[in-house]
């Protein structure tokens, strides 16, 4: 068997070429529509940090949640996974196709854009809320807000206005606070952040300057510690976050550190601290409080 789909000879194995698993649609034909879909899009997170993990090629792992098997299940193509990687692969893809099928026969519906009513009415912030914060980029720097005004919860991202850059400008992030869309020249982070982040575990990922791929910093973080905080007379469900890597500087890179603090239900950013000798990597930001709509 030629080395590129073999699984068995340690060799890498196309996404495509790995079998899905055997499951029953029947198993899940008793679950309501809303349950199946929940678990589809639960399956297809999990399928998104698998390929971040085994491709590391950037544009490779973006895939859009929830827009269907034809849509999904090619995005992952270009992943390699190995050994435990294909066996999990194979799994997910298996139990995807099984909740597919199975919503079909139920005759479910495509699922609606805007978040489920039950999670939107639980988040922390709403639409029409401003977040504001103060930020800087060292302790001897002058304060300057930052507000974000949330517009839209959608079943897998939020988006917000913000004045970051002077002037109204779109920001959009998936539910677990990675960076889909900002206005160029503020900080990111992306493929950092996982959903239901737990004391302990490792992230990997990359902060850059949006619109600027040549200021890509590769970091790790740790979850060092988890729980509830009131900020801003708000009450969230934290993880503080641990942040260690290297940041581009002329010819080499130079040593980055810091800290998050994220909603672990929302994805939204309650503190940033990052240090660096690239001073494009300064920066201190904090929730200071939460306005209400009007």
């Amino acid at each position: 068997m030629a080395c590129a789909v073999s699984l068995t000879s340690g060799c890498a194995t196309r996404a495509v070429d790995v079998r899905p698993a055997i499951v029953d649609p029947a198993e899940f034909q008793p679950w309501s529509c809303d349950r199946l879909q929940a678990e589809m899009d639960r399956v297809q997170q999990r399928a998104v940090e698998l390929s971040w993990i085994v491709d590391e090629r950037a544009g490779q792992h973006v895939v859009a949640l929830g827009v269907g098997l034809m849509v999904f299940w090619p995005a992952l193509l270009a992943m390699r996974p190995d050994g435990a990687e294909s066996d999990e692969l194979a799994a997910l893809k298996g139990r995807f196709e099984a909740l597919h099928e199975a919503a079909r026969r139920n005759a479910c519906p495509p699922p609606p854009a805007e978040m489920a009513p039950a999670r939107a009415a639980a988040m922390p912030v709403l639409p029409g809320e401003r977040m504001v914060y103060e930020e800087r980029a060292t302790a001897r720097d002058p304060l300057r807000a930052l507000n974000m005004t949330m517009t839209t919860l959608r079943r897998d991202e939020i988006e917000f206005v913000t004045d970051a850059v002077g002037v109204p400008t779109r920001w959009r992030q998936d539910l677990a606070g990675n960076v889909l869309e900002a206005p160029p020249g503020v900080v990111i982070w992306e493929r950092l952040l996982r959903p239901g982040m737990a004391l302990g575990d490792v992230l990997a990922g990359h902060l850059q300057i949006s619109g600027d791929g040549q200021t890509r910093a590769r970091v790790r973080g740790q979850v060092v510690a988890v729980g509830p905080q009131s900020i801003a007379g708000r009450a969230f469900d934290v993880a503080v976050i641990e942040l260690y890597g290297d940041a581009p500087q002329g010819e080499g890179s130079t040593r980055l550190d810091g800290a998050m603090v994220v909603d672990r239900g929302s994805g939204l950013v309650l503190r940033l601290d990052l240090r660096s000798a690239q001073p494009l990597y300064q920066l201190q930001r904090r929730l200071v409080r939460v306005e209400s709509a009007g």
